[in-house]
Parts: structure tokens; sequence; C-alpha cells
């Protein structure tokens, strides 16, 4: 089992910066990926950004390359999404994700409880 804990959304002008934690209760080094997702209103959830814990190989959606960063701090269990340049259609609810692959069986598939995003003037 795999708790997540998102925090750091809120609201924000365009053009600006927010940084989301996403706290793991175990260690990172137990989990094969982790990665943001979005989900806005009237919308299907999507993948922002994506990261594999042991290489740190990552991966964006075309819409935030270049603006959004994701990373992990091993001694924290946290993963980070840094976004600047925040647009209004940044706005979502940002879900924090956990995957360890399963052997012989489905992989585990943990989610955060989201957090708010909104940007706006």
């Amino acid at each position: 089992q795999v708790q997540l804990v998102e925090s750091g959304g809120g609201l924000v002008q365009p053009g600006g910066s927010l940084r989301l934690s996403c706290a793991a209760s175990r260690s990172i080094f137990s989990i094969n990926t982790m990665g943001w997702y979005r989900q806005a209103p009237g919308k299907e959830r999507e993948l922002v950004a994506g990261i594999i814990i042991s290489g740190s190989k990552t991966n964006y959606a075309d819409s935030v390359k270049g603006r959004f960063t994701i990373s992990r701090d091993y001694v924290m269990n946290t993963v980070f999404l840094q976004m600047d340049s925040l647009k209004p259609e940044d706005t979502a609810v940002y879900y924090c994700n956990a995957r360890i692959q399963g052997v012989g069986v489905p992989d585990y598939v943990y989610w955060g409880q989201g957090t708010q995003v909104t940007v706006s003037s």
C-alpha cells in the first residue's frame, strides 16, 4: 500500500508559478513510476508529467512541455511538479499517481486525493 498526499495547489494569476508536492508513505525506491495527472471540469483525466523513479527519465504532455518540470527527492520520498508560465487552461484538479509493477499480477496503482489549481486574473 502507498498513501499519496498532494499539496501546493491554489489560485495564481496567468504567467505565475506553483510547485506541487506529492509525499509518499513509503520509500519511493519501491515505486516504479510516479506522475501527475489533471482533470478539468467536463474533461477526462489526462497525464501531465511522469517520471521513472530509478532512472529519472521523464515525459510530459505536449501542452506543458517547457513550462512544467517533474522531479523526485529520495530523502523526502516526494515527487514535485514545478509549474511555470501558468495559463488559464491549466486550471484543473491535479492528482498524484504511483505505479508499482506487478509480477504475474496487474500493476498496483495508487492515487492521491487531488489538489486544485486555478489560474485566473
